[in-house]
């Protein structure tokens, strides 16, 4: 596959057990996974699904770093784009660097500190399957200041925006650059943090896999030593969940509506 500018192209998760966190995804969404790319690339290992990658595992280097799954997006020129975040108001957290023959890579964050990733690709394209059972499908930043965000991924990137929420919901889809705007070319959305959300939590993105049955996800990540954040619910895109894994980060399920 090949990912224009922005658009979500890998997903990755930092666990203290890279084991644990094997045997919990392994088994709830069928993902099988290869040795691990050594020292030289601290020790990552890729998963995947029916032999396509779909995600990777990476082990925490740092007791102070995040237990969390970060979104990658697109970048066909990562340096250029780095600049561009800085001047729009964001910082990179980490500037981009040569991952061997793999690609390229960066972390950065928006003007309200979310976290995501930059993938400027090499060998490593990025999904080799997704929107299908067991691979990513979906990003949502959860953000404090729309009036922040939405100017900064929509200036940097070029997003095309809609609001689709209503009077008790505020949310946006982002459509590419160059792409026609609404929910069939969506890649990702903007939700914002009410007062449901702990004060003590700061934006972040969530990222959704495809499952055939929601309920049935919820019940093996609970079996599998993971608890619910919140508990399955009917929406227009499908029945989703929002979970979290045996050692504490979060992610969402979502069964599409023809699959109910």
């Amino acid at each position: 596959m090949e990912f224009a500018e922005g658009v979500p192209c890998w997903v990755d998760v930092m666990l203290p057990d890279v084991e644990g966190g094997k045997r919990f995804y392994g088994e709830l969404f069928g993902w099988t996974f290869d040795e691990g790319a050594g020292e030289g690339y601290g020790n990552y290992v890729q998963a995947s699904l029916g032999g396509e990658p779909v995600a990777a595992l990476a082990p925490k280097r740092d007791g102070r770093m995040p237990t969390a799954w970060t979104v990658y997006l697109a970048a066909p020129d990562a340096a250029a784009l780095a600049g561009r975040i800085g001047r729009a108001g964001g910082q990179m957290i980490m500037d981009p660097m040569p991952v061997g023959p793999f690609g390229t890579m960066g972390l950065a964050a928006d003007p309200e500190g979310a976290v995501f990733g930059l993938w400027q690709a090499g060998t490593h394209q990025g999904f080799g399957r997704q929107r299908e059972p067991g691979s990513f499908c979906w990003t949502e930043l959860y953000a404090r200041d729309k009036d922040a965000v939405d100017p900064f991924y929509e200036g940097v990137f070029g997003y095309g925006g809609q609001d689709v929420g209503d009077l008790e919901e505020d949310f946006r889809i982002w459509s590419p650059a160059g792409a026609t705007t609404g929910p069939e070319s969506a890649i990702g959305g903007r939700a914002l943090m009410g007062d449901d959300f702990p004060v003590e939590m700061p934006p972040h993105f969530l990222n959704y896999f495809v499952v055939t049955d929601c309920d049935a996800a919820v019940a093996t990540a609970r079996r599998l030593g993971g608890r619910v954040r919140d508990e399955p619910v009917d929406t227009p895109y499908g029945r989703i969940s929002v979970l979290v894994d045996n050692q504490g980060a979060a992610f969402a399920v979502l069964q599409e509506p023809d699959q109910a």
